[in-house]
Formats: C-alpha cells, structure tokens, sequence
C-alpha cells in the first residue's frame, strides 16, 4: 500500500479521534448484538494505534466570503470589554484601548489570539464597512509592525497570520508602510527625534550604558526607533506608546518598563492615566496566568519623571 502523502496524513490525524469514538461506538454495538449482553461503551477502548484511517484530502475551508461568520470566545469578549471600560475613564481615546491589546496579546504565550481581538472589534458598529475594517487592519497591523522590535518577530507573525485567517476577502489591505526604506540620515534624525522625546535628559546616560556594546546603541537608535518606532504614517506617539510599554511590560522587564512608564509621562499622559495602561497590562497578564512580579509601579516611577 502507497504511503500517504504528508500533507493528507496531516488531515488525517486531524480526524482520528472523532473516527475513533464513532468506531468504537459501532463496535460495542456490534459486540452486545451478537453477545447479547449489556455493555457499556467505557467498558470497551479503542486506543488511537491499532487501527489506521485514511480519508481523501480536502482543503480547509477559508473565511472570504460576506456570508461567512465566526464566534468570539466568551472569555475573550469579556476581558476586550473590561479594557475598553476601563479606557472610557480616561481622555485617552475611543480608539486606543485596542492597541494595549493588541500588543499585550503579541506579548503573551498566546499570540494567535489576536484573532479573536480582530472578530471582537468588526462585531462592532464602529467597522459595519469594508473601508472601516480596512483602517482597523493598517492600525493592528502597524501595531504588530512596532512588537517586532520588543518582542521579536515571531509571536507578531503568528497574530498576524491568525487575523489573516478571518479576514474576509473584500477587507485585505495591501499598503506597505516601510516600502522604500532607507537607514539614512533622515531616518537618524527621526529615530533619535523620538528617542530624545521620551528619554529627554535621560538620552545621553542610557546610551552611555552601551558603550562596550555599541551594536546595541546603534540598533536602538537605526532600527527599533528609526525603522520602528518613529514611524507616524499609520500610528501616532500615544498609540506607538501603547505598543511599546505594554509589550515590555508583559515581558515582566523592570529597567525598560521604568522607562516607558517614565516615557509615557513625558509625552503628556497623566499620572492617573498611566496607571490605567499600567492595571490593564496587568489584567491581560492575569488572563494568561502570567506573574508582573518585578515591573515598578507608576508611583515608583514618578519621581523619575
């Protein structure tokens, strides 16, 4: 018998266990007819080895069409609406508590849930239009852009390949945000415009730490803050902000998270907003069975300021 392929043993080992308890079913039944004895199914096991099922492959079915809808999770609908109650206590912004979430997802150990982030927001009244879904997508998907640099590439690639899942066809937005790039001198002077916006007189000392690892103080400067961060053609600073200290805070980092706490101060949010950002993190963390055990308070931090 020809070995099946590797992508229909794949589809078939995603269907073993239904097979398995259909097939087992049918056997007791079986069983009893011919025995004529009362048996109960937990009576008799079929373990997943000893007998093998192959089926025709077929391809998953996708989410393009209009018609075609999928479910949030209940639990994941409740924690995206306590943070958008807890953001309406603030001035920050009807449309900023969802980039605390998207970034904190694409910090957590489960980044694919972006998804669900994405199918609770186009529920909503706010995103009714294909034009309206496709400016949430540029803003999530600059968001996931700015993890990069504080998380690393491959949880934002994993959330935001898990969104691409269910999307509908008509929604894709092919824009290309860094097409052109260049480290030149225009890209310095933007990244260490922004840089020096948050560390002020901080700036020169916090380079100075790099001083026998000089990579470091140029990535800083070239690329997470020049490439990444200085970026406004989609996000502006508080939303870059929003990505950057929730994402080192979930990470449960406490130099950086001083520093952004600090940072996010200097731009002109207020203590008491701060404090919302900084108990927000630390409920998506919660949800995730994650301990924020060594992150400063914004109190801590407030004589840095």
């Amino acid at each position: 018998m020809q070995r099946p392929t590797s992508a229909v043993a794949a589809h078939c080992d995603c269907w073993r266990p239904q097979l398995y308890v259909v097939l087992n079913a049918v056997i007791v039944q079986i069983y009893a007819m011919f025995s004529r004895l009362p048996i109960r199914a937990s009576k008799l096991q079929l373990k997943p080895k000893t007998i093998s099922i192959l089926l025709p492959y077929q391809p998953p079915r996708k989410m393009s069409s209009s018609t075609t809808t999928a479910e949030v999770q209940p639990r994941y609908g409740q924690l995206f609406t306590e943070l958008e109650n807890r953001f309406k206590t603030t001035s920050l912004g009807n449309d900023k508590w969802y980039i605390l979430a998207i970034s904190t997802l694409a910090a957590s150990p489960d980044p694919e849930r972006a998804d669900q982030l994405y199918l609770h927001l186009t529920q909503q009244a706010d995103y009714a239009t294909s034009t309206a879904r496709q400016t949430l997508i540029r803003r999530l998907r600059e968001a996931l852009v700015k993890s990069v640099p504080i998380v690393g590439v491959c949880k934002p690639i994993e959330a935001i390949l898990a969104i691409s899942e269910v999307e509908r066809d008509e929604d894709k937005d092919f824009t290309f945000t860094r097409d052109g790039w260049q480290c030149d001198e225009a890209n310095h002077e933007r990244g260490t415009g922004w840089l020096q916006k948050l560390y002020a007189r901080n700036t020169t000392g916090t380079l100075d730490l790099f001083s026998a690892h000089k990579d470091f103080s140029w990535l800083s400067k070239e690329i997470t803050y020049g490439l990444f961060l200085s970026d406004r053609q989609v996000l502006d600073d508080l939303d870059t902000q929003l990505v950057v200290l929730p994402g080192i805070m979930s990470q449960n980092l406490p130099k950086e998270t001083h520093w952004h706490i600090r940072g996010t101060r200097r731009i002109g949010v207020s203590r008491e907003e701060v404090q919302v950002i900084w108990d927000c993190v630390q409920l998506v963390a919660q949800f995730f069975d994650v301990k924020l055990h060594k992150v400063p308070t914004v109190e801590a931090v407030e004589y840095d300021v």
